[in-house]
């Protein structure tokens, strides 16, 4: 079984939704000192129960929250999206230093995303 890694949050506005977070629920969150605007939120202890989480702006009207999902290989299991009757909507990308990333619609029409981790990314 493959257990939901994190979910990223769509934003607007970045700051708005950073102060919103952090204001609310006590995140902590700070700018990722990767190539792109993207925040990593700690949503609680590493001990604790739950997932951490990412925020980026909105690219297009239809992104909201997607949860990703921790698999050890994009490709071999995009390919069971596919033969399960999902459609890949983001191709597997590289994230420098995290991994490979794709989303997925499944059979309902909920997005999705699967993570693959491999420090050497590029």
């Amino acid at each position: 079984m493959f257990r939901v890694e994190m979910f990223d949050i769509s934003a607007d506005d970045p700051q708005r939704a950073i102060r919103f977070y952090e204001q609310v629920f006590g995140w902590q969150i700070r700018k990722w000192e990767g190539p792109m605007d993207y925040w990593l939120i700690k949503t609680g202890e590493d001990a604790e129960p739950g997932v951490n989480a990412g925020l980026a702006k909105r690219e297009n009207p239809s992104q909201f929250i997607t949860p990703f999902i921790s698999v050890p290989s994009v490709d071999d299991y995009a390919a069971k999206v596919l033969a399960g009757g999902g459609t890949i909507i983001q191709p597997k990308m590289a994230i420098p230093g995290i991994g490979y990333l794709a989303a997925f619609e499944d059979t309902e029409g909920n997005t999705l995303g699967m993570m693959e981790k491999d420090e050497s990314a590029r």
